[in-house]
């Protein structure tokens, strides 16, 4: 027998929610998100006032509303679809069963204002800058990694890959089909493994595993290759540690200028293995080096895998940018213990 639906209702089916460990009750505890409200309304100043213009939804609601997609991993029609089912979405938001959600067309606009104007990367700065303010970022050490970020993998001919390798667009694709591929991703492989689409090359606080910088690529780039736009300035006398793949007299050379302390995993060559105290000192570096490991994988399992959907490297050092901005927020949250 059908119940009729109480005044109370919701309140209780939320009460039952937040009993259960609401995380997003966390983040919202935690995090004035009016911070990033100037970011956002600068953005969108120049749009124009009428019917048509300014989205209808709050910009600093419309941000959220990409840092819980990208916190669980969710395509824009994914997205719209939790918005109207999920209660604690709603609650995050500051929305109600009888509010209206952005649908996924509103979403993509959004995400692509952003994407156009370089402001995720302003965004996370602002963050960063935020949590030097509150002293989260120890500045005494930093680890250097990166970690593959994957999109649909392409089907193309040798010939095709042949001439994206070489810059060119295959002449035979018709506009609708370019418009599907994306010619900036790359194959490349580790190990055994193959991947494709981008690499996410990251700078941590070793003691805080706050991301205190970021550089996006194409997976085929060499990870050695980033690390002199990674170390600046804020890395001089302070111990910057990275596994033998960033190993080499150039990057010893850049943290040399850089003043920064060199930690780098020591590798063996023919003829000239580890020595016994090379290898201690490397199981030393592990010790510290390994803590990225753990940023990594909060993004693999916790934020639902390093995965995106969009096409192009614009797009990818967006929705990277929010990987590394939403793993920021969750890990001040965590931090702050609210």
């Amino acid at each position: 027998m059908n119940q009729q639906r109480g005044f109370f209702d919701e309140q209780d089916r939320l009460a039952i929610i937040s009993s259960q460990g609401d995380p997003l009750e966390r983040l919202n505890r935690a995090i004035n998100w009016e911070m990033f409200r100037g970011k956002l309304k600068k953005c969108f100043a120049k749009d124009p006032k009428g019917p048509g213009g300014r989205p209808p939804f709050d910009y600093v609601l419309m941000f959220k509303v990409l840092v819980l997609q990208r916190l669980y991993n969710l395509s824009d029609a994914q997205m719209q679809y939790q918005l109207l089912d999920r209660l604690s979405f709603l609650r995050f938001l500051g929305l109600g069963l009888q509010s209206n959600v952005p649908d996924e067309k509103t979403i993509w606009a959004f995400r692509e204002k952003l994407t156009v104007q370089g402001v995720i990367k302003k965004l996370f700065d602002r963050f960063q800058a935020y949590l030097d303010e509150q002293g989260i970022i120890a500045n005494s050490g930093s680890i250097i990694d990166a970690t593959f970020v994957e999109v649909p993998r392409q089907r193309n001919s040798h010939d095709e890959n042949d001439q994206i390798r070489g810059g060119q667009t295959p002449s035979d694709w018709s506009e609708a089909k370019e418009s599907q591929k994306d010619t900036d991703a790359r194959w490349t492989k580790k190990g055994e493994a193959s991947y494709f689409g981008y690499k996410d090359h990251v700078k941590v606080d070793k003691v805080s595993k706050v991301i205190t910088s970021y550089e996006v690529t194409d997976a085929s780039v060499h990870d050695s290759q980033v690390l002199p736009k990674l170390v600046d300035e804020r890395d001089a006398h302070h111990e910057v540690f990275a596994d033998s793949a960033y190993e080499g007299k150039k990057i010893d050379a850049v943290l040399e200028k850089r003043k920064a302390r060199n930690r780098i995993h020591e590798k063996g060559h023919r003829d000239h293995p580890l020595s016994e105290k090379q290898k201690e000192g490397n199981r030393k570096k592990s010790s510290v080096r390994a803590r990225i490991e753990h940023v990594f994988a909060f993004m693999t399992n916790t934020m639902r895998g390093l995965r995106i959907r969009s096409i192009g490297i614009e797009r990818a050092r967006s929705s990277i940018g929010m990987i590394n901005l939403v793993y920021n927020i969750s890990r001040y949250a965590l931090l702050q213990g609210a």
